[in-house]
């Protein structure tokens, strides 16, 4: 493979002008509804849970994902082949051309889409479980009796490597979004955490994206400030800041994001991906 130069100018245009975000927040939130404010004609929907019942009035295109074997061959289309991959692994060269010759409507009506929405990261895991269970790696060499050790680790490995499949799509932003988790320890002490199906893709995950946002519910005090209030709160907001005072998962890479932003999320990649100004 070549290695090239990316200049200053080839990072600013429009085939470079892209994100990847994970937005999580609690069942019921209204995380799939987000989609409602993107493009139709340039947002593809990956649904991987059913669960298009609150955007059935969306007018974009929407594909069912009932297993990671699919998911795989989605990715591959929307990122292309993987120059770097072993002929028989994943996204390599002949993976891509083999499921690109299978479906060559599918590889032109992704071409046309510049926002790829995958609900949900919850589901990718557990359809990525299924699949794990059922390959060698899960089975134990001396007894074949079935390895849990095997199947997490294969489930781990795959799914980030699915997952940077997808940050490095060219041309393409990436929302994922997920099930947040609420966890109390024996102290009392409260942490949050995307629900995924083992450990290694849920440490891994912030790392591989650009933006972590939280999507969340607040009510205001007496001065009118934000509180956390997921229960009674009746206030939708964004939290994307890493460092926010409602320690809630939030990263910004792009260093444009308030601690909080509105829940719309064609403004939120706007102000994402601005011109930068020009040097004085």
């Amino acid at each position: 493979m070549a290695l090239r130069i990316v200049t200053a100018d080839d990072r600013l245009s429009a085939a470079a002008n892209k994100t990847t975000m994970v937005i999580v927040g609690e069942s019921g939130s209204g995380k799939t509804t987000l989609v409602k404010v993107l493009p139709a004609v340039e947002t593809a929907f990956l649904d991987l849970e059913a669960g298009m019942k609150s955007v059935q009035d969306w007018r974009g295109d929407s594909i069912p994902v009932r297993c990671f074997e699919d998911m795989v061959v989605l990715t591959s289309l929307i990122g292309g082949p993987n120059p770097a991959a072993p002929p028989t692994a994943f996204f390599s060269n002949e993976h891509y051309a083999h499921y690109a010759a299978q479906h060559p409507d599918l590889v032109a009506m992704l071409a046309r889409k510049s926002i790829i929405f995958v609900d949900s990261i919850t589901d990718l895991t557990r359809q990525a479980m299924v699949w794990a269970k059922k390959q060698p790696e899960a089975f134990s060499d001396k007894t074949g009796k079935p390895d849990t050790r095997g199947a997490y680790g294969l489930l781990g490995r795959e799914v980030i490597g699915l997952l940077k499949h997808l940050q490095h799509a060219p041309g393409k932003t990436v929302i994922l979004v997920g099930i947040l988790e609420k966890h109390t320890d024996d102290f009392g002490r409260v942490t949050w955490q995307p629900q995924m199906e083992g450990g290694k893709a849920g440490r891994e995950l912030p790392g591989i994206v650009d933006q972590v946002i939280t999507l969340s519910l607040f009510s205001r005090d007496g001065d009118g400030a934000l509180v956390h209030d997921p229960q009674r709160g009746t206030e939708r907001r964004l939290v994307c800041q890493a460092s926010n005072r409602f320690g809630l998962p939030a990263k910004d890479r792009s260093g444009r994001l308030d601690e909080t932003e509105p829940p719309d999320l064609l403004a939120l990649l706007r102000k994402i991906n601005a011109p930068a100004p020009s040097p004085a």
